[in-house]
């Protein structure tokens, strides 16, 4: 098991995640990936590793299984947004909490201070993937969020450089580039 950045033969991997759990709707946005010609170009375009952004496959026995990753990195403040995904298969083993775990020390290491993340407040397995990574709670923005015609509440949490280490997640996870 590992992370490392998203390449363009990985489309049917996504296709498949994508496929397996009809709530990741909502992390691929208004994308269609009807076929691998747009699991491609998401990849290209979405699952971008650059200066604003670094996703990360979370690849199990060979196979992408899920993303995790930092947008809008903020260097004058030190900040960054972090995220994350899994295929219906890989939820239920501690990879999203141990991929966040890695990517949250990769961040520290990297200089920056203070991560963000925010979740729906129905979405218990996100909220004890934050817990797991050292994310604590910082509020609640109600009805931050639209699905179709449904207003979600979401509630933030944060991991500062200084916080205290997590607990050592389920699975230790080497970031490769």
């Amino acid at each position: 098991m590992h992370l490392r950045p998203w390449r363009e033969d990985d489309a049917s991997a996504l296709l498949a995640a994508r496929r397996s759990n009809t709530d990741l709707v909502t992390q691929f946005g208004d994308a269609e990936l009807a076929d691998e010609t747009d699991a491609r170009e998401f990849i290209a375009s979405r699952l971008s590793y650059g200066d604003g952004a670094k996703n990360w496959a979370i690849v199990v026995d060979g196979d992408p299984v899920g993303n995790v990753g930092l947008g809008a990195i903020n260097r004058r403040h030190d900040s960054a947004w972090a995220h994350y995904w899994l295929a219906n298969n890989a939820r239920g083993h501690g990879y999203a909490g141990s991929a966040l775990t890695a990517v949250a020390a990769w961040a520290f290491g990297a200089g920056l201070f203070r991560l963000e993340l925010g979740h729906r407040v129905n979405n218990l397995a996100s909220c004890r993937v934050a817990n797991t990574a050292g994310f604590l709670v910082e509020g609640l923005e109600r009805q931050k969020l639209r699905y179709g015609d449904s207003r979600f509440d979401v509630e933030t949490h944060a991991r500062l450089a200084t916080d205290p280490k997590p607990a050592r997640p389920r699975h230790d996870i080497p970031i490769r580039s």
